[in-house]
């Protein structure tokens, strides 16, 4: 069976849509999130204000359009994993897949800088990573031990791996981007599962 390919129209408006974000990442970082307008971005990446708005909903949508993408992602990248691989193990290697983003550490620093540096933006951060259980819980419920609170089981593993993952990046942040956020991950769910708990670093 072939693969179903993205339609032109929607691989251009993702590219669109990608551009436009990153001016707009750009302009937040020179002159900060609340000082940015919306006009400004538009002007800086040469389109109309409603432009912008077909492609995103407002301005916090815009700083965070990454998010749901990058869930996705991981949620795929889980799914690759072995069928009889500990949920655990399988949540790291799906993280991993951040890291494989086409980005420089220092635009990645900034991009985690402004994030957690504003109030909102914090806030939505939160909100949407919290939307990745609802892509991750289905997945790893199937390989927990059979039981009436599987999927209780399966929400609480996804919700405390997202957690961890957020507090390794804010103590990446707070470090200046010099330790490997994955070791700083590792031990976040060290101090949740335990030193025994210590997943493997090599992922195939």
């Amino acid at each position: 069976m072939t693969q179903k390919q993205t339609p032109l129209r929607e691989q251009t408006r993702s590219v669109v849509r990608s551009l436009l974000a990153r001016t707009a990442v750009d302009l937040f970082a020179a002159k900060g999130y609340d000082d940015t307008t919306l006009d400004e971005v538009a002007a800086a990446a040469g389109v109309s204000r409603r432009t912008l708005f077909n492609y995103f909903r407002n301005k916090e949508d815009l700083a965070l359009s990454g998010l749901s993408e990058q869930g996705e992602l991981i949620a795929a990248r889980f799914a690759e994993r072995p069928a009889d691989e500990d949920p655990w193990t399988s949540l790291r290697a799906a993280f991993q897949v951040l890291g494989e983003i086409d980005m420089s550490a220092e635009r990645q620093l900034e991009m985690v800088t402004l994030l957690f540096g504003n109030e909102s933006l914090r806030a939505g951060h939160a909100e949407k990573q919290a939307r990745w259980q609802d892509l991750l819980s289905p997945l790893i419920e199937p390989r927990l031990p059979d039981s009436e609170h599987r999927a209780l089981e399966a929400r609480a593993i996804a919700a405390t791996a997202i957690t961890c993952l957020q507090a390794a990046t804010e103590e990446w942040m707070r470090l200046g981007g010099k330790p490997d956020q994955f070791d700083l991950y590792d031990t976040a769910v060290r101090a949740i599962r335990g030193p025994a708990s210590q997943p493997e670093k090599k992922m195939t």
